[in-house]
């Protein structure tokens, strides 16, 4: 019997074929408004507003290393990363459970600071951790988190939905947190290289890492977009369609355009890129257009307006329009500084956990 390496299909193929296996489950529970394929699952419980959930693992040594991640901030990623899938449906978080695996050689004190982190970003965004697990692990540290939220049914907003001539944006600045990783890893070599030869630790030959605090502070605190959601309350808008960047700008574009059966239209110099990280790329000799492509974990919200609203959001200096939504057979389409078009649909882009084309 043969077999395939789940590296052949990617991550994105992985759950395809385990959504088909369990399709048939939707069939038992008619309040289901959206199962898999969005940033949450989507059902009723009655009256106006609808429940959102979402589940998301941190697994150590494949999204954080202890060595460059602080436990406090580890704890606000992962309640911060969860609140993002809420806000992706246009609605806001109410309560978390919280699993965690554990090595029994981890001291006590250390899980106290996960959980303080989790308890002072649950407070930040005003939700409930209402229980959850504990378990021992075998090699790393493994925390799974599961968070529902609530949103009046009229507000929903699901990846699909986008209609030619709506415009693309996005909040925030984008490459933040990649430039960050790629800092704190070369710092991390650093440290393991004098370890290794037996050298002292020393300041002057390590990077004065305050000077990019913006960069590494949107890798290891991002901030789930809580108040874009409330401004998009406040102001009656209702996108019609939206995704939080978390695999990087060109992939959840791209979940954006497939799900929606159309295509995409983007200008290079709309682009919002975080300063340092230019600045840091500069310095690595790297590419923070790349960073922002496809370097995933900004946790800023991509979403699409039809034109007539732009006077609701010209003020927010938080939001970027970055382009159109186009007809499917058009492609999806990035126009870079010098006027030359590149096409999207031919770069994978974005982080996938098997090394899988998506």
């Amino acid at each position: 019997m043969s077999f395939k390496p789940i590296s052949e299909i990617g991550e994105f193929g992985l759950i395809e074929r385990l959504s088909k296996i369990v399709a048939p489950s939707l069939g038992n529970t008619p309040a289901l408004v959206e199962g898999i394929g969005d940033d949450c699952a989507v059902y009723r419980t009655g009256g106006p507003s609808v429940q959102v959930a979402t589940t998301d693992l941190l697994v150590e040594q494949v999204h954080f290393d202890l060595l460059t991640t602080p436990m406090h901030h580890l704890g606000s990623k992962a309640i911060s990363v969860n609140v993002s899938d809420v806000c992706a449906m246009n609605a806001l978080p109410e309560y978390a459970l919280v699993s965690i695996a554990v090595p029994r050689s981890v001291p006590v004190e250390m899980v106290e600071q996960l959980y303080s982190g989790m308890a002072h970003a649950a407070s930040r965004y005003g939700l409930a951790i209402a229980g959850g697990d504990t378990s021992s692990s075998p090699s790393g540290l493994v925390i799974s988190v599961t968070m529902t939220g609530k949103v009046a049914e009229e507000r929903l907003t699901f990846r699909k939905g986008a209609r030619p001539g709506d415009m693309v944006c996005v909040s925030g600045r984008l490459g933040g947190s990649a430039a960050g990783l790629k800092l704190l890893m070369r710092e991390r070599a650093i440290m393991l290289d004098l370890l290794r030869n037996n050298e002292p630790y020393d300041k002057e030959v390590m990077a004065e890492l305050h000077d990019y605090s913006e960069a590494i502070r949107c890798h290891l605190l991002p901030e789930a977009r809580v108040d874009l959601v409330r401004f998009f309350h406040e102001s009656g808008i209702v996108p019609t369609s939206m995704i939080d960047v978390s695999d990087g700008l060109t992939s959840d574009l791209r979940h954006i355009c497939r799900r929606s059966g159309v295509g995409a239209h983007i200008d290079e110099g709309r682009i919002p890129i975080l300063a340092e990280a230019r600045t840091i790329a500069d310095e690595l000799q790297d590419d923070a257009l790349a960073w922002a492509l496809a370097g995933g974990e900004d946790y800023q919200l991509l979403f699409t307006l039809p034109k007539e609203r732009y006077g609701d959001i010209e003020g927010n200096r938080e939001i970027s329009v970055l382009g159109e939504i186009m007809p499917e057979e058009e492609g999806m389409l990035l126009t870079d500084l010098f006027g030359m078009t590149i096409d999207l649909d031919e770069s994978t882009g974005g982080f996938d956990h098997f090394g899988g084309a998506n």
